[in-house]
């Protein structure tokens, strides 16, 4: 099977986090083969990742050879270094992302056979899933039982009071035995990280998520011992192997969490699981219970974590991927669909 063409597209959002602005959340790549199967990948880097793939990858990969994850893996190392000049991280990297995955979907289909049976099969038949965002008492009706807030310092006093009010109500709402986390956007700083640690002691918190920039590794290494038994946890901001090198070396994070949209894949990925398990952390993909990330957890040396973002009871969402998997009880399950096992709703493309 040989690859015809390779093409990128920004989605017709209506409802973009505003972070991203209008032009730069993901993108959905298609890869053409020679035999009629057609696979597809989601990557970071909006519009400007569009002009990656069709302008540079697409040339690249035109007329290669995809019979195998060996070959997958040739192709990302190529891209890889043909991007070094304007990559490395960032934009190619997230653009990379959407290629590579689209790849492994169009292995996938061709084999008649999941992603995660291609990384060797499921090796977590359920995967517990835990929610992300504002609105805890929805989560914990619809069967969750680990919850991860948003919380943002804006230097206020008060600051410290919303975070109590919101584990305290988060404990209360999932009861006991429920793992409950903060994700701060890199907002808070090393004094602020350990004074919440303090005051957030009694709720039991499992991890502080991306609480300093992915620049300060190094002072990210040493909160960890300041927070304990509090776990530090970053990476979705991290790109490839290469950068998760520098995670393990310094120690920063307790838990990795490399986005498979953005890190370079699946491909990437794999090898950045392999590193953090060597070195001894915890590796819960970012938005890992999206079918990107799924398929990882299932198979690989992954934690059993999952994260979703149900958004807002009756809020508005973009439906772009047919077939996603949904939580049922705080479970997520793979699909043993060929691929990925999910269609881009053409309407938005």
């Amino acid at each position: 099977m040989k690859i015809r063409s390779v093409s990128a597209v920004y989605p017709r959002y209506r409802n973009v986090v505003k972070s991203w602005r209008t032009n730069l959340w993901q993108i959905v790549v298609r890869v053409e083969t020679d035999v009629g199967v057609t696979g597809f990948g989601y990557g970071g880097g909006g519009r400007a990742a569009v002009e990656v793939v069709n302008g540079h990858f697409a040339e690249v990969l035109e007329g290669r050879e995809l019979s195998s994850v060996a070959d997958i893996a040739a192709t990302w190392d190529e891209l890889y270094e043909a991007s070094i000049p304007y990559g490395r991280k960032g934009v190619a990297i997230m653009a990379l992302s959407g290629v590579d995955l689209a790849l492994w979907d169009t292995l996938g289909k061709a084999e008649r056979k999941p992603v995660a049976e291609l990384l060797g099969g499921v090796k977590k038949e359920r995967v517990r899933a835990y929610a992300t965002g504002t609105d805890s008492e929805w989560y914990a009706e619809l069967g969750f039982t680990a919850h991860k807030m948003p919380h943002r310092w804006t230097g206020s006093p008060a600051d410290h009071d919303s975070a109590v009010a919101a584990a305290r109500r988060a404990r209360e709402l999932f009861g006991p035995g429920a793992e409950i986390m903060f994700d701060v956007y890199m907002s808070w700083d090393s004094d602020v990280t350990v004074e919440m640690a303090k005051r957030l002691a009694e709720f039991d918190v499992h991890w502080f998520e991306d609480v300093l920039t992915p620049d300060d590794l190094d002072a990210n290494a040493a909160l960890r011992a300041l927070v304990k038994p509090t776990l530090i946890a970053g990476g979705e901001h991290e790109f490839t192997h290469v950068g998760f090198a520098d995670v393990a070396r310094t120690g920063a994070y307790e838990v990795w969490q490399p986005d498979i949209t953005w890190c370079g894949g699946i491909t990437a990925g794999l090898r950045i699981v392999e590193m953090g398990v060597e070195a001894g952390a915890q590796i819960v993909p970012h938005r890992g219970g999206e079918v990107w990330g799924l398929h990882l957890i299932a198979a690989s040396g992954c934690e059993d974590f999952g994260e979703v973002l149900p958004g807002t009871r009756g809020g508005d969402r973009d439906e772009l991927w047919l077939g996603e998997p949904v939580a049922t009880d705080g479970y997520l399950e793979v699909s043993d669909s060929p691929g990925f096992g999910v269609e881009p709703n053409e309407d938005m493309l």
